[in-house]
């Protein structure tokens, strides 16, 4: 992949239920409550002095970290004033990593990160994981959306669970990144119908653009999306959505029932947040915090998970940190477990 495409626009819940549930089960939160100072710019001005404050998208544009990423950009905007989000695309968000770590100690630099990421690095063997940033704050949850091609013989969770029990590996399934949510979650489906997850045909895909293709030329029985990124083209009618991975039907799509209401025992909850490099002080980690703790109760981010169907999770510190590592090794193990894992 060549170097970071530089843009200047931009942007605690409960447990899941069982393995099935993804083991991303989300610890209970904390509720944070911190004082702004009565300059909103402050301890983050002291931080950044005169740098601009820059985000890294590990994906490419348009998808759901991307959103996120130009979404706290927009929010960002009156308490640390101009930032800029870059886009580095590839391998789960693994490429983008590699290269975010090389920022070590400068906490003008900013990474989105999830539960992508965390699978990703798994399955490709990256050098380095979560363990090795600042982990500051985890900030929405959003569910996958199984869909298929508007004309597709398959027209609901019945149809789709005949299919892959006569044979999963002809059922072809469209996701994201090697590891991520969306191949984690057609393995947990295999599980749940009885069929052998090792025999899943996944299709991995750098973007949601390309899946989304893959899914319309006929060449995917089913896509695997976050609701954020495949939401327009539900309500455009390109696709149909047959399933969600919720444990209950979303508000968003209320004709849309969820795999648990169907019978199948899946729920995944995705989660993004974000961290900054390794090698930064104290003081400006608990600066970073405070400033994107202040970002989550603005009015711009409420609008924004509003707008984009995202679950508010916010959760900071030390409980943030604890969760990553509790989430590393349940990713590890749910991987494992379904056959996307090493021994």
């Amino acid at each position: 992949m060549g170097g970071p495409e530089t843009t200047e626009q931009g942007d605690p819940r409960r447990p899941g239920r069982g393995v099935a549930a993804l083991a991303v089960a989300l610890a209970a939160t904390v509720a944070i409550v911190l004082t702004a100072p009565a300059d909103d710019r402050g301890a983050a001005q002291e931080v950044l002095g005169e740098r601009q404050l820059r985000i890294m998208a590990p994906a490419s544009p348009g998808g759901g970290w991307d959103q996120t990423s130009r979404e706290m950009q927009k929010a960002l905007r009156e308490l640390v004033g101009r930032t800029e989000v870059y886009n580095v695309s590839g391998a789960g968000g693994t490429i983008g990593l590699s290269q975010f770590v090389r920022h070590e100690g400068d906490p003008a630099e900013l990474m989105t990160t999830g539960l992508i990421m965390m699978g990703a690095v798994i399955a490709n063997g990256s050098p380095h994981s979560l363990a090795d940033t600042t982990p500051l704050v985890r900030l929405t949850t959003d569910y996958q959306v199984i869909v298929v091609a508007a004309d597709s013989p398959i027209t609901g969770v019945a149809d789709l669970v005949a299919a892959m029990q006569a044979d999963v590996g002809a059922v072809s399934i469209s996701g994201g990144s090697a590891g991520g949510a969306e191949q984690i979650m057609a393995g947990l489906l295999a599980q749940a119908v009885g069929a052998d997850p090792a025999q899943v045909s996944y299709v991995v895909h750098s973007g949601g653009g390309e899946a989304l293709t893959t899914v319309l030329s006929g060449r995917s029985t089913i896509g695997i999306f976050g609701l954020s990124e495949i939401a327009p083209q539900i309500e455009a009618g390109t696709v149909r959505a047959i399933a969600v991975s919720s444990a209950e039907r979303l508000p968003s799509l209320p004709d849309v029932p969820s795999l648990a209401e169907s019978g199948l025992d899946v729920v995944v909850e995705n989660w993004r947040g974000v961290v900054a490099p390794p090698g930064i002080s104290d003081e400006e980690e608990r600066a970073l915090e405070d400033v994107l703790v202040r970002m989550a109760h603005t009015e711009a981010w409420r609008d924004a998970l509003a707008r984009r169907g995202w679950g508010d999770a916010l959760l900071a510190g030390e409980e943030f940190e604890a969760f990553v590592r509790s989430e590393q090794e349940r990713v590890s193990r749910v991987l494992t477990q379904i056959g996307l894992g090493g021994s």
